[in-house]
């Protein structure tokens, strides 16, 4: 028997901003009525791109209720670029937990913000098939190979029955069992070695205190994001450290895909914010090549 917290409870019996929202500024969709569950998040922005309301619609269980109240809530007042960097985790935490079972409830309201994101930002996501289409790995719930392929680099997730806590995926008639233990052996195959990059030379008369944060910012890029980037046909070089700006520029497939503003500001900037400094903010040197003060270093 699942036990839930207390908070869920309450957000499944009272849910917050139920409905449409009929002068919203964007709307993420993501599910669909056939595989039993369905949200639709309506965002309202203002001028600043702060989100002043936002309310949903969901077709699931009680714990996608809750979770799509509870994201309802944290949009409310965040800037829309911080209000994207909101995880499936984040969710569940605010809910004071969801059983592992439930965790797809959370990662349906993530990916009901990322969609709705990508639309005001204008950027082309990767649609989901068709449920005829033979790619859905998972036929009972719909559920695509590149859905579960990002679950499991995502979570880290090593067996399937966490592919199915995430995703649903193979929690019908686990006919698609075999698929999902190769997707498994594959994904973790394709994960490069750590095979660290030279670092950059610092700029003329750096002091003690850049070099030091330099190297750390390097050291989080070598180990927790050029992996990752690699496994997409992408790289990433640091060019300089001023102060709490760090300038980056991407190279192969990363360089020319539509995505590459959503990888530099919530898959890059995160995870240097996490492991060096709160403060710290990921500039493109292709784009803003302008703001650079000094010679890029090599």
């Amino acid at each position: 028997m699942l036990t839930y917290s207390d908070k869920v409870k309450e957000h499944f019996i009272n849910p917050r901003n139920v409905g449409v929202l009929a002068d919203a500024t964007v709307v993420g969709e993501v599910g669909s009525m056939s595989t039993g569950q369905a949200l639709k998040l309506y965002l309202k922005l203002d001028e600043g791109e702060v989100i002043r309301d936002a309310r949903f619609q969901v077709f699931g269980s009680p714990s996608a209720i809750a979770a799509s109240s509870a994201l309802t809530e944290m949009l409310k007042g965040k800037q829309i670029d911080e209000a994207a960097r909101i995880t499936a985790d984040n969710i569940s935490e605010y809910l004071g937990g969801l059983p592992p079972e439930k965790m797809h409830t959370c990662v349906m309201s993530m990916e009901a913000l990322e969609v709705a994101y990508a639309r005001h930002r204008g950027i082309e996501l990767e649609t989901e098939l068709d449920e005829d289409d033979e790619m859905h790995i998972c036929r009972c719930y719909s559920v695509p190979e590149h859905k579960i392929e990002r679950a499991i680099r995502d979570n880290g997730l090593t067996t399937i029955e966490e592919i199915t806590h995430f995703t649903k995926a193979g929690g019908g008639c686990t006919s698609c069992h075999v698929d999902l233990k190769m997707i498994l052996e594959r994904v973790h195959a394709d994960k490069p070695p750590e095979v660290k990059k030279p670092t950059a030379a610092p700029r003329a008369g750096a002091d003690a205190s850049t070099l030091e944060r330099m190297k750390a910012i390097q050291d989080v890029l070598d180990r927790e994001v050029r992996p990752g980037l690699a496994m997409d046909g992408g790289d990433m070089e640091l060019v300089d450290v001023q102060g709490n700006k760090v300038y980056v520029q991407l190279h192969g497939h990363c360089n020319s895909c539509a995505s590459s503003t959503t990888t530099m500001k919530f898959f890059v900037e995160d995870r240097l914010r996490e492991m060096v400094d709160p403060e710290i903010v990921v500039i493109d040197t292709t784009e803003h090549a302008d703001e650079l003060h000094a010679p890029p270093m090599r």
